[in-house]
């Protein structure tokens, strides 16, 4: 045969569709998996594999990578952990439509992104009028991975109605403006969007000078807008991605409704979170039961996304977005004056509010509020590191919600601490990630920079699965791959001849650990460090159609600036 330009010599080969795996060569010619087999001549390039996982590149498909793709189109942080497909337009937010000011606002407070990072990025780069143009525009970039897109349901109301209506609960769009937002979706779905992205949740509150109390547009809309929106959806095989309002069962029974195919074409929906909630840990069966009672008797589609890792958090003082489910935290946020915010958290009368907040016990919540279980691992007053809240309040003899204010108040955000949410029992965590009724997803990559990193999940569920064996490797390199594109109609996850050569090589050598170990680094572009976490010993190599971009911890010449590796991914 003809010589090949990269041949990847003798690694474990896992195919993505779960069939057992066998030790070959993969040969890659032209960006196409050509031969794979064993004794294939040298490449051009040569990558030995010996002892390795040759598997499918992995797919993160909940990101907010919006902004960050407009400027560094490289998207390192996933490469370097093995993602060769990302999927951004997450939580009804996308760039598509709206100008660059209503995107920031947007973006910036839910996903605790800097306004001005975004509005910058998209007033820079915004070349695109409609999704046509858009999908081209990136696909023209030098791309790392490869992107798909969803198409943001606050985007295009903001495009059609203005803000100041979007986000007015008493308007409604007229029957004109749903027309344009149908539309739109077409045009979208036309271009190869994989569907379309809302919001109930009541978290998201837009950022900015002009409205800064109000939520995102989408949580205004109607079950009608949602259903004539879905409708498209479901006759094009598309998807609906959703975050909900968790603590409304009327809500969650809309949505497996809107998903039910009993008796017409199912809607594939997917919502998070499967998760298991420290506040409530009741929360992780009842909502896998419900998805199984849905897709079963129902005849839905519905698949919660997961995050495999324990949902680990960190903030700085009180910006961290669990302060938006209870009164006193939502009014801290609302105030994004440092000096004012300091008076609030101050005051006597406000800190009553805070304590009784901290204090309820009962009802739904995502957080569990407690702050004995909240680290200090920052502050310019060195004798509090390493404790908690509840422990500071001991010696001082006050309430850990005036510790915490306390704190707050003398270093701002100065002060780091941590917690976890959700996630933290192994046999829980470990059935999650064997249930059919949960897809693999929610890192929320390319967001919440101060405050959470999990662009490595897909490594850690497979160091977990080597370590743990509670389900074959094949079965979980299936979960990553193959049955995410197939789920979101993608053209990748597999690795056979024939296919796309988007291959990712681990060496679970490297499984030391240190993939769950707390980091930070520079952001490029922006002035922030950001949460990572970084591993370089269990990437060996991850290759986009055939251009190997990264191996252990390095990445190829050009990557992100003149290297062309990623495109933009049709939905079939």
């Amino acid at each position: 045969m003809t010589r090949c330009d990269v041949v990847i010599r003798g690694g474990t080969v896992f195919d993505g569709a779960g069939s057992a795996p066998r030790v070959a060569d993969v040969g890659v010619t032209d960006g196409k998996v050509v031969a794979i087999g064993e004794g294939l001549p040298d490449g051009v390039r040569t990558i030995e594999a010996a002892g390795k996982w040759v598997m499918p590149g992995m797919l993160d498909v909940h990101t907010h990578y919006d902004a960050e793709v407009l400027g560094s189109p490289g998207l390192g942080e996933s490469v370097r952990h093995g993602v060769t497909t990302v999927v951004f337009g997450n939580c009804s937010l996308s760039t598509v439509y709206a100008d660059a000011e209503d995107c920031a606002d947007m973006f910036a407070r839910v996903e605790a992104l800097p306004w001005d990072a975004v509005n910058a990025a998209v007033k820079e780069h915004k070349d695109w009028d409609d999704p046509k143009s858009y999908a081209a525009s990136l696909a023209g970039r030098p791309l790392g991975a490869n992107v798909a897109a969803l198409l943001g349901h606050s985007d295009i109301r903001v495009a059609v109605m203005g803000l100041e209506r979007a986000v007015d609960g008493n308007v409604e769009p007229t029957a004109a403006e749903l027309d344009r937002m149908r539309h739109m979706l077409i045009d979208a779905l036309d271009a190869g969007f994989v569907g379309l992205s809302t919001i109930r949740s009541s978290f998201s509150k837009l950022e900015g000078k002009r409205y800064p109390t109000r939520q995102l547009p989408s949580t205004y809309a109607s079950w009608r807008e949602y259903a004539a929106l879905n409708e498209i959806l479901r006759q094009r095989n598309r998807v609906h991605q959703s975050t909900p309002t968790l603590t409304s069962r009327l809500e969650m029974a809309r949505y497996f409704a809107q998903s039910a195919g009993r008796f017409r074409r199912p809607l594939k929906t997917t919502l998070i979170a499967a998760a298991d909630v420290k506040a409530d840990r009741t929360t992780a069966r009842a909502a896998v039961a419900a998805a199984w009672l849905s897709n079963k008797l129902g005849g839905a589609r519905f698949r919660w996304q997961h995050l495999p890792v324990p949902f680990e958090v960190y903030a700085d003082g009180v910006d961290l977005v669990v302060f938006e489910e209870f009164g006193s935290g939502v009014a801290a946020l609302n105030i994004r004056d440092v000096m004012r915010r300091s008076e609030l958290l101050a005051d006597e009368g406000y800190r009553r509010r805070f304590r009784k907040d901290l204090g309820k016990r009962f009802g739904p919540r995502v957080w569990h509020r407690n702050l004995y279980d909240a680290e200090i691992v920052g502050c310019p007053d060195a004798a509090v590191i390493g404790k908690s809240f509840g422990q500071v309040a001991d010696e001082r003899g006050i309430h850990p919600a005036d510790a915490l204010l306390d704190l707050t108040v003398a270093h701002g955000s100065a002060l780091r601490w941590r917690t976890v949410i959700a996630n933290d029992r192994d046999d829980v965590l470990d059935r999650l990630q064997l249930s059919p009724q949960v897809q693999v997803g929610f890192a929320d990559s390319g967001a919440h920079l101060r405050n959470m990193a999990f662009y490595n999940f897909g490594l850690r569920l497979l160091e977990r699965v080597h370590q743990r064996g509670f389900m074959p490797i094949e079965q979980a390199v299936h979960r990553l791959t193959g049955e995410l594109a197939d789920w979101y109609g993608l053209d990748a996850g597999q690795l056979r001849e024939g296919a796309r050569a988007d291959i990712t090589v681990i060496d679970p050598a490297g499984f030391d650990g240190s993939s769950a170990a707390y980091a930070e680094a520079p952001m490029p572009g922006i002035d922030v460090r950001r949460m990572v976490n970084r591993n370089d010993r269990a990437v060996a190599a991850t290759l986009v159609n055939g251009h190997l971009l990264y191996e252990y911890g390095k990445f190829a010449k050009g990557f992100g600036t003149d290297l062309h590796a990623g495109t933009f991914l049709r939905a079939r």
